[in-house]
């Protein structure tokens, strides 16, 4: 299936979805993974991100509604929450960590739909879905490599790898988009590693600007809706291809349109300044990640 590249002259044909892609090469790097590391564990997150695909690729085919997407990956989270491998420990670097047994089952769910959805919005230009989540993704590698948590570790090597692969045809110009199965595969395997490694706050600092733009969306437009379904733009294209704010006051407020507030830009200098605040704050993650070193 092929979708038109809105942001191009011509509109070039674009091949979509690539979760499935996504879920084979995470899959391919988990198989051997689960059976090293033995137990459910692997096999659990395994689960959840293939849920979390087959969910993204129901709304690939039919534009479902706003809250679809939050309570279907939460349902997805149950393999994580029943077999998964975590301890009910939340730590806050630098203050240490809190026992919650029970609230623990809620950062579960809140984790896995967080970043699957955060992941899933930020995804509007050539590479920066699949870039952002391999800066990331080596920014907790960084902290679970000096924690000396190696399973987590081998872990976070394979959404890197798989990450990375992705990026050599989503970057700029794409031959292919992620689609809603492939941003929610790589969000909520994220979310996994963030759990598996028990670095749920470093991982967090590390999406600040995924999740500053959810909550710019969220603010502006005051309910859970799919972006397919907003009738206003908020960025347009001039005749020079170049990007720039719409303008309208009634149009959603994004990361994208504030970028644009300086003025127009290419798609490629938009996305360079997506991975610019995405360098910062795996930067940032690196630093809070050290933070728990004992």
């Amino acid at each position: 299936m092929c979708v038109p590249d809105v942001l191009k002259k011509g509109r070039p044909p674009v091949a979509r979805p690539g979760g499935p892609a996504i879920l084979a090469g995470l899959a391919a790097g988990c198989i051997p993974l689960a059976w090293h590391a033995g137990g459910w564990g692997v096999p659990a997150m395994l689960l959840t991100i293939s849920a979390a695909c087959a969910i993204g690729y129901v709304d690939d085919r039919r534009v479902m509604a706003g809250w679809f997407k939050p309570a279907a990956l939460c349902a997805a989270a149950l393999p994580l929450i029943l077999a998964g491998p975590y301890d009910t420990y939340l730590e806050f670097p630098p203050f240490g960590a809190v026992h919650i047994p029970v609230l623990y089952i809620g950062v579960i769910l809140a984790v896995v739909s967080t970043t699957g959805n955060t992941i899933n919005s930020i995804d509007v230009m050539n590479g920066v879905a699949s870039g952002y989540v391999a800066m990331a993704a080596g920014a907790v590698c960084i902290v679970l490599a000096v924690l000396g948590r190696w399973d987590a570790l081998a872990f976070g090597a394979v959404l890197l790898a798989a990450s990375l692969a992705f990026y050599r045809y989503h970057r700029l110009p794409s031959r292919i988009f992620p689609g809603d199965s492939g941003a929610l595969a790589l969000g909520v395997a994220y979310g996994c590693l963030a759990i598996y490694g028990g670095v749920e706050v470093v991982a967090a600092v590390a999406m600040l600007p995924a999740i500053a733009n959810s909550f710019f969306f969220l603010h502006s437009v005051r309910r859970i809706v799919e972006h397919r379904q907003i009738g206003r733009a908020a960025v347009v294209r001039d005749d020079s291809l170049r990007l720039r704010d719409s303008g309208d006051p009634g149009a959603p407020v994004t990361l994208v349109r504030l970028i644009l507030r300086r003025g127009p830009m290419t798609e490629a200098q938009v996305v360079r300044e997506i991975f610019r605040l995405g360098a910062f704050s795996a930067g940032l993650a690196v630093i809070t990640g050290l933070m728990m070193v004992s």
